[in-house]
């Protein structure tokens, strides 16, 4: 079967730790396609459930909010649903597949590629979560949290992967075209890459971002 992600016309775009109604209408208005909420309270972009509703509701037609979660609660996030409305989960810890499974949302997997160096180990992990609509690869230990603004070897990008890939970790508007050119992804997901500060978004390195990302996809096509 052909992998999702060699079909893909435009790679989409997910800006993750908004922490601000006025940093999501910034994404969104530089061309995002997906922002991310992180409900981890140990990340200096966690946001409580009252201001992710601002955010939440705020967000204009066609884009997407996804809610971050590293091992947490099955009331923890049955709460965080009751009053935000997310439209997809993203799970960065040990997170068994059936809790995974467990919610009324779709969800992604963070898969840490630190440790994992082929193919082969990639999918021993991956098969788990048959259900997962996508695989998120950051640069951490599997099982630890992301954010940390650390690249990894793209070489290791699984690249004959069914479902998408959505590549993550030290990604910029420096060094974004150098991935969307070696790599076949469906989606690239920012964070501490188009910050001024932990937490807070720089709408010019976001808007810098969006203009590489179109730049590299026009030339393409």
């Amino acid at each position: 079967m052909t992998s999702l992600n060699q079909k893909i016309i435009r790679t989409r775009v997910k800006i993750c730790g908004i922490t601000s109604v006025e940093a999501a209408h910034d994404v969104c208005s530089a061309g995002a396609d997906s922002i991310g909420l992180v409900f981890y309270e140990k990340s200096p972009r966690n946001v409580s459930i009252d201001q992710a509703k601002l955010i939440c509701d705020s967000l204009p037609p066609f884009v997407t909010c996804v809610g971050l979660f590293l091992n947490p609660s099955e009331d923890f996030v049955n709460t965080v649903l009751q009053d935000v409305k997310l439209d997809l989960l993203q799970f960065h810890g040990i997170e068994s597949a059936d809790f995974c499974n467990s919610f009324p949302r779709p969800y992604i997997k963070a898969i840490g590629m630190e440790g994992i160096s082929s193919e082969d180990e990639f999918a021993e992990i991956t098969k788990q979560y048959t259900n997962a609509k996508g695989f998120l690869v950051d640069s951490h230990a599997t099982g630890k949290a992301g954010g940390t603004g650390k690249t990894f070897d793209w070489k290791n990008v699984p690249q004959t992967q069914e479902k998408p890939i959505i590549l993550a970790g030290g990604l910029n508007p420096e060094n974004v075209a150098d991935a969307l050119q070696q790599l076949n992804l469906y989606g690239v997901d920012l964070s501490s890459g188009v910050e001024s500060q932990p937490g807070i978004k720089d709408p010019e390195k976001v808007k810098k971002l969006m203009n590489e990302v179109y730049r590299v996809q026009c030339s393409k096509h």
